[in-house]
């Protein structure tokens, strides 16, 4: 009887033994988290290097404890859907977005999966959160929502134009947040005194007719919103500024890098460097509806003192000296 209990006891240990091995053995699971762009990667490299800078400070390697599944729709809204559903079909983690159609086709393919808003332009006003403070679904993230913004721009155009008092704003009607940053600029150039006009770009081929129309209209300056319209068609933006001799304020560096004037703009690479602490919660445990969306801290201010000169136009020195970056 005592050596059929000791045989029990041995038996019950080396199950338990070989179990815990076996366990150990087991390679942990790698979370996966798919990252959804709709402009072409080159476009987003410094985005995307910020939210890799992010999670490497918080502790993840990519590829060792951490894999990123990119999904880009080079420039084609009409993909990102489709992108969308293939990323919730890989089962991954977490999606980020990088924009609001990105979000909204992520929002349309899941409403289990966490998805972390990069940027967005207005969440509430898009319909993606409630207030950025109570969340109730599975979207968090960040917002580069800045309702100074619109002002602090035309009050730069105001110091650099000379007798500024027409302002041709380039937008495009069917992308979302665009009605919300036209109405604050609307407000600002009310304050001081500016006569707006809204010029509605679709696509690629209506920007040439837009200059041509804020010329016929005698503007002084042009401002432009955000639109993925835009942001592929940087230097065709440049070259026309240029030929047409108009001062253009834009809502990212990278306009001024391939040539355009002057941004005053959220520092999206810091929204996107944020975003990798919102994964990190979620990957521990944390729902996004426990996490509030937060807004932009840090700005920009670029100027290119070649573009001034292209066009003939004299940036005072007191403004020189308030710019983040000088390209000259």
């Amino acid at each position: 009887m005592q050596k059929l209990v000791l045989s029990s006891i041995l038996a019950a240990t080396v199950a338990f033994v070989l179990g815990v091995a076996a366990e150990a053995q087991q390679p942990k699971k790698v979370p996966r988290i798919g990252f959804l762009i709709a402009p072409a990667p080159s476009i987003s490299t410094a985005r995307l290097e910020a939210f890799r800078q992010g999670l490497r400070e918080l502790g993840y390697v990519e590829g060792k404890n951490l894999i990123i599944e990119y999904r880009s729709a080079e420039g084609k809204t009409d993909r990102v859907p489709g992108l969308a559903a293939e990323l919730v079909r890989l089962k991954v983690d977490v999606i980020v977005t990088g924009g609001p159609a990105d979000t909204r086709a992520a929002k349309e393919a899941t409403n289990t999966i966490p998805i972390v808003m990069a940027f967005d332009t207005d969440p509430v006003g898009n319909g993606f959160v409630a207030s950025l403070a109570q969340l109730d679904g599975n979207i968090t993230g960040l917002s580069n929502l800045a309702t100074e913004i619109g002002g602090k721009r035309l009050e730069l155009l105001k110091e650099i134009v000379p007798r500024f008092s027409r302002l041709a704003v380039f937008g495009t009607s069917t992308n979302p947040g665009n009605a919300q940053s036209l109405k604050e600029t609307e407000i600002a150039a009310g304050a001081l005194k500016v006569q707006l006009q809204f010029l509605d770009v679709l696509g690629p081929k209506d920007i040439e007719t837009a200059f041509r129309e804020a010329g016929k209209t005698r503007a002084d300056a042009v401002l432009l919103l955000t639109s993925p319209v835009f942001i592929s068609q940087r230097r065709q933006i440049a070259e026309l500024a240029v030929k047409s001799r108009l001062p253009v304020i834009y809502y990212a560096a990278e306009f001024v890098e391939d040539g355009g004037l002057m941004t005053y703009s959220v520092n999206l690479n810091d929204l996107a460097r944020r975003a990798a602490t919102y994964v990190d919660k979620i990957l521990k445990g944390r729902k996004p509806a426990d996490l509030p969306m937060e807004q932009p801290t840090k700005f920009e201010f670029l100027i290119n003192l070649k573009a001034a000169k292209q066009i003939g136009l004299t940036i005072p020195p007191n403004v020189l000296a308030r710019a983040d970056r000088v390209i000259r």
